[in-house]
């Protein structure tokens, strides 16, 4: 996108256009960003937002850029310090030529000559939420609806139903995976 369309889109939303309302999170936080990436050596933002196309879906889980560096006066040929988990470590390493070409392929000039590779821990992804379970039969459901019928406190009740809905889901479950 050109430089000023955020600008631009302002202006237009205050001429009421409601497209404008539609603008790209990149135009908002670039300004932002840039500094931030900057202060670990990243002058663009391509290589960390693009990891996973770069070294791919196997690789981008065990392996995270984290600071590139360049020699004195220069803006290219820099080395990527990246982490890796210690079973990717040689993978990794060998790839290197690979991954050298893909990133400054992306970033347009030569900014990574090298890659340093430093083995430790990454940080943890957040795991995903766990699966709804699965709707109960109609006889379950009026089993446990009986069987709660009793409990005149309404949120022990509702915890109560949430926690059988769950066993019984669950079961359910087990029984057909049979």
């Amino acid at each position: 996108m050109q430089r000023g369309s955020a600008t631009m889109s302002r202006q237009a939303r205050q001429a009421g256009d409601r497209r404008a309302l539609n603008l790209r999170l990149a135009e908002l936080t670039d300004p932002i960003a840039r500094k931030a990436f900057g202060k670990r050596g990243f002058a663009t933002s391509e290589i960390l937002t693009g990891w996973r196309d770069i070294a791919g879906d196997e690789l981008a889980r065990l392996s995270l850029p984290e600071k590139l560096s360049f020699p004195r006066g220069k803006g290219d040929g820099g080395t990527l310090l990246v982490r890796v988990d210690g079973a990717a470590a040689l993978e990794l390493q060998h790839l290197e030529p690979v991954l050298i070409g893909r990133i400054n392929r992306l970033c347009g000039f030569r900014a990574v000559a090298r890659l340093r590779l430093v083995q430790g821990p990454l940080p943890q992804a957040d795991a995903p939420p766990p699966a709804a379970p699965a709707p109960l039969s109609r006889e379950a459901a009026a089993e446990l609806e009986a069987l709660l019928a009793a409990t005149g406190d309404p949120e022990l009740r509702a915890a109560l139903e949430k926690l059988g809905r769950g066993v019984l889901a669950r079961q359910a479950g087990q029984k057909r995976g049979r």
